[in-house]
């Protein structure tokens, strides 16, 4: 039984241990957002509320909730698995790129990132060849830029690219 236990603790992250990580990155996230509403100002002004006055409520709302969640995880604990490791490494094998795609979008423009989003994708997870990825990644933000910038007339993040070539 005890072999099973220690088994199991290795084969990833326990569900207890995962919600209390959430606990503490939203309390966090709410003791930010506190923060930064009081650097604007959280009380009435002539106008009205300032600036910081809701957000303010909200960081309160969310550490409150937080420890709320936290004393109802400890009263539950248990041993059971969150996910096993190789399950957690398909979800980053998709978040990563994501997350770099984004933090890319400013500086290389919607454009560009996503064509290299699309061929990491279609290459890593999809195991396509280079002609079917060169195709797809390259007609898809070409699509994209026609039906949105062209006919809806909807302004996307445009990059060094987009502007050498006038887009």
């Amino acid at each position: 039984m005890a072999e099973k236990s220690q088994h199991t603790r290795l084969a990833g992250p326990s569900h207890t241990g995962t919600e209390i990580g959430v606990v503490a990155f939203m309390t966090l996230f709410g003791a930010i957002v506190i923060g930064g509403s009081l650097q604007v100002g959280i009380d009435w002004g002539v106008e009205g509320p300032k600036a910081g006055f809701f957000p303010f409520y909200l960081g309160v709302l969310i550490i409150i909730s937080s420890a709320v969640n936290f004393v109802q995880i400890m009263m539950a604990r248990s041993d059971a698995l969150f996910a096993e490791w190789g399950q957690l490494r398909r979800v980053l094998a998709v978040v990563v790129p994501t997350t770099i795609y984004v933090a890319l979008i400013p500086y290389a423009g919607i454009y560009l990132a996503s064509a290299l989003l699309i061929a990491a994708f279609m290459k890593w997870l999809g195991r396509y060849g280079w002609s079917l990825i060169v195709a797809v990644s390259a007609g898809v933000p070409i699509a994209t830029y026609l039906l949105l910038e062209r006919w809806f007339l909807i302004p996307l993040p445009k990059g060094p690219i987009e502007d050498f070539l006038g887009l």
